[in-house]
């Protein structure tokens, strides 16, 4: 099987169509149309069919596809690690994790990272479904969870706690509750079902609540981000991830006494780059800002 031809197909298969994929190779349409129908002819075989709207994969497609996507990952990873310098750690580091941790905490904090390790090329992911690590969608992720994969390593980086918040408008006007049975007198925001960071991430909706009361939510939302927008508009009380520093955003913290939800946050990375440099780097750097943050620092 001709490499360039399968090269080309890989990239026509990623992005979808002929166009496209001559953009991002730097080839004419016509003649990237000429490698896939010279590779179908030598194949005997269909890898698309052509719609107006785009490109579909065939069955035979859609296998050769998930073969060369697998081949390129698997080159792009030994490319990395070879090309790496045995004295100072350079090239892709491409990050991902969820979007409230990566705008939240990491993001905040790469410019340290990139000023200590210029010769590291820092992409982030900040995405709230997993990316596929085998696969090289990416390099490292931290995960809010443990990882199911078992050919991943994985390193706990930090517990994140799920605190309760409000405005200071909101409690001046409705008080402060000093108990979590002084719920039941308040407004209270909730995560809406399909997007639960973590099981009892809800707490304020069940603390101190009376058997057979369930106390229902003001307001349930897919967002974190809008959860903080929530609150801060004095809507009503609702449950923050501490990574947040909701304080800096003059929220004010209530029930500080009562246990809400945590979960553990980890550091993985595939086997494959265990004795990567750029990542052995990035991770002794996040280990070292959690410890500051547990410490009082920035």
């Amino acid at each position: 099987m001709d490499w360039d031809k399968l090269r080309v197909f890989h990239a026509v298969a990623e992005a979808g169509s002929f166009t496209h994929a001559g953009e991002a190779l730097n080839l004419s349409q016509s003649a990237v149309s000429r490698q896939i129908s010279a590779l179908e002819d030598s194949l005997s075989v269909p890898l698309f069919h052509r719609h107006a709207r785009g490109l579909i994969l065939t069955e035979q497609g859609d296998l050769l596809y998930r073969t060369a996507r697998e081949v390129f990952a698997k080159l792009a990873m030994t490319e990395a690690m070879l090309t790496e310098s045995k004295d100072r750690p350079k090239g892709p580091l491409k990050v991902t994790t969820t979007v409230a941790f990566g705008a939240s905490w990491l993001t905040p904090r790469v410019r340290e990272f990139v000023d200590l390790y210029p010769e590291i090329e820092v992409s982030l992911a900040l995405d709230d479904s997993e990316l596929d690590l085998s696969m090289r969608e990416a390099d490292v992720a931290i995960r809010m969870s443990p990882p199911r994969q078992p050919d991943l390593v994985q390193r706990h980086l930090l517990t994140v706690r799920y605190l309760a918040y409000a405005s200071a408008d909101y409690l001046k006007k409705h008080g402060t509750p000093r108990n979590p049975e002084d719920l039941d007198k308040h407004r209270v925001i909730a995560y809406g079902p399909e997007t639960r960071p973590v099981r009892n991430v809800n707490w304020v909706l069940e603390a101190g609540a009376r058997a057979g009361h369930e106390r229902r939510p003001i307001l349930a939302v897919n967002n974190l981000y809008a959860i903080a927008q929530a609150i801060q508009n004095g809507l009503g009380i609702g449950v923050l991830p501490d990574f947040m520093l909701a304080e800096s955003h003059g929220l004010v913290r209530v029930l500080p006494e009562a246990k809400g939800a945590e979960a553990a946050a980890y550091f993985v990375y595939p086997e494959e780059l265990r004795n990567s440099k750029r990542i052995a780097v990035f991770r002794d750097f996040l280990l070292h800002k959690v410890g500051e943050n547990r410490n009082g620092g920035s």
